[in-house]
């Protein structure tokens, strides 16, 4: 059986500027996984969402993108997003006067009612209190990004890309988040693809790679990646906390 998404020996410039960001990038993504991208700030992470999802401010100079057996390099935004690819942003934006409702069928104008409101509830929604609201600054961040997400499972996706959909949250969110994600997994038939640089998205990773200054240094069991990452940054502490037995 085929992966989902082939990243293969990938390198990837700014339009702007023709600088480097990515160096020969190679991960694998499986079928109905959840995939954990993690790295500081400024390692490229972003740029291989948006690279992956073929935005134009970023050129491909080496390998390949290999999406369902086919390569996609050459495909535009649109293209890529029929075949089933979905980037969520890590800003959710406003609507202002665009109902919940009308904003999740903007994704899928076939869905019916019942569809809507069962993807609002996979997200931990109540339907009767959020389908009719606006998409204004009336609705908290923890409430958009998970309004967000429950756009994307209304495209239904093959892949989900989240880029840092943790980021702003407290403690206690960002685990109902992970939850959240892991019910799309098991309700779905999509992919994940969680872009972050926090520890605790391993408690729902199937597989994991660390990004450095755009190179690849690490990938395998997010334990395995962990051990890498925390020992990188120097963060003993935090090796001890997520790998004890590892020291």
């Amino acid at each position: 059986m085929t992966k989902l998404l082939e990243i293969k020996n990938l390198s990837v410039k700014s339009v702007e500027g023709n600088k480097e960001i990515l160096t020969d990038v190679s991960i694998e993504i499986d079928h109905k996984s959840i995939y954990v991208l993690i790295g500081p700030n400024g390692s490229g992470k972003s740029t291989l969402a948006y690279s992956l999802m073929g935005l134009p401010r970023f050129k491909i100079t080496q390998g390949q993108i290999i999406f369902s057996g086919k390569k996609i390099n050459k495909l535009p935004p649109h293209k890529r997003a029929k075949a089933g690819i979905t980037l969520a942003f890590q800003e959710p934006a406003y609507f202002e006067g665009l109902t919940v409702e009308n904003f999740l069928k903007a994704g899928n104008e076939k869905l019916s009612r019942q569809e809507v409101e069962k993807i609002i509830s996979l997200v931990g929604l109540e339907p009767k209190e959020f389908l009719n609201r606006t998409m204004n600054h009336n609705l908290s961040t923890g409430e958009r990004k998970r309004i967000e997400l429950a756009s994307v499972i209304a495209m239904k996706s093959k892949l989900i890309i989240l880029d840092e959909p943790d980021a702003g949250l407290d403690i206690i969110v960002y685990h109902e988040l992970y939850n959240i994600l892991n019910n799309i997994k098991k309700e779905t038939n999509a992919s994940i693809l969680l872009i972050t640089h926090r520890e605790e998205a391993g408690i729902i990773a199937n597989k994991a790679a660390f990004l450095k200054q755009g190179k690849i240094i690490c990938r395998g069991s997010f334990r395995r990646v962990m051990i890498s990452y925390c020992q990188s940054s120097g963060r003993k502490k935090l090796c001890q906390k997520v790998c004890p037995n590892n020291l």
